[in-house]
C-alpha cells in the first residue's frame, strides 16, 4: 500500500477514499521494519501495541464493511468468526502477540483491500445490510468517515509507540 497525499480539492467520494487510504498506509508505515518483539512493545501505562493495532484495525475494516455493510455473517469472516470473543473481548489485541509480523501486516492489507473492493461502486447514501441492535442503519458515508476517524486516532497511538521503540518520529 503506497502512502499518497490526498488531493486538496476533489469530489466527496474521492476525498473520503483517498484520506482513508492515506491513514491506512500511515499505520503500515509505522510498523515497517519492526520484528515481533518490537511490534509487541507497549508504552506504560498502556498495554496497546503496534501488533494489536494492526489486528484491531483489520477487524474494524471487516466488521464494518464485510459484516455490517455487506451483511456477511461473522462466522464467514476469518479469523474473526472463530475468535473466542466470549472469553476475551479484546481478543484481536491480545492474540496479536503470537502472530507473525508480516502475517499481521498482510491481514491488515487484505482487510483494507476487501473494503476497497466492496465499497468502490457503492453509493455513499447506501445503508448497511445488517442494522445495529437498536435497528439503526448506517450509511456508507458514515462508515467511511468512521474508518477514517478510527484509523487516524490509532495512527496517533502508533506514532507514540514507534517513537518509544526506536526513536522514529513524524510521518
Amino acid at each position: 500500500m503506497t502512502r499518497t497525499d490526498p488531493p486538496h480539492a476533489a469530489d466527496e467520494r474521492t476525498l473520503l477514499d483517498t484520506m482513508l487510504d492515506y491513514e491506512r498506509a500511515t499505520l503500515l508505515m509505522k510498523t515497517e521494519g519492526l520484528d515481533r518483539a518490537q511490534l509487541n512493545t507497549a508504552v506504560a501505562p498502556s498495554s496497546l501495541t503496534l501488533a494489536g493495532l494492526l489486528k484491531h484495525l483489520a477487524y474494524v475494516e471487516d466488521r464494518w464493511v464485510q459484516s455490517r455493510f455487506l451483511g456477511r455473517s461473522d462466522a464467514e469472516l476469518k479469523p474473526w468468526g472463530s475468535a473466542p470473543w466470549h472469553e476475551d473481548r479484546d481478543w484481536e489485541f491480545t492474540s496479536a502477540a503470537a502472530d507473525d509480523p508480516e502475517e499481521l501486516r498482510e491481514l491488515y492489507r487484505a482487510a483494507c483491500e476487501r473494503s476497497r473492493r466492496a465499497t468502490a461502486s457503492r453509493g455513499l447514501d447506501e445503508l448497511v445490510a445488517t442494522p445495529g441492535r437498536d435497528g439503526e442503519r448506517w450509511s456508507l458515508r458514515w462508515i467511511l468517515l468512521h474508518l477514517i476517524e478510527e484509523t487516524a486516532r490509532h495512527c496517533g497511538h502508533a506514532d507514540l509507540i514507534r517513537e518509544a521503540i526506536d526513536g522514529t518520529v513524524g510521518e
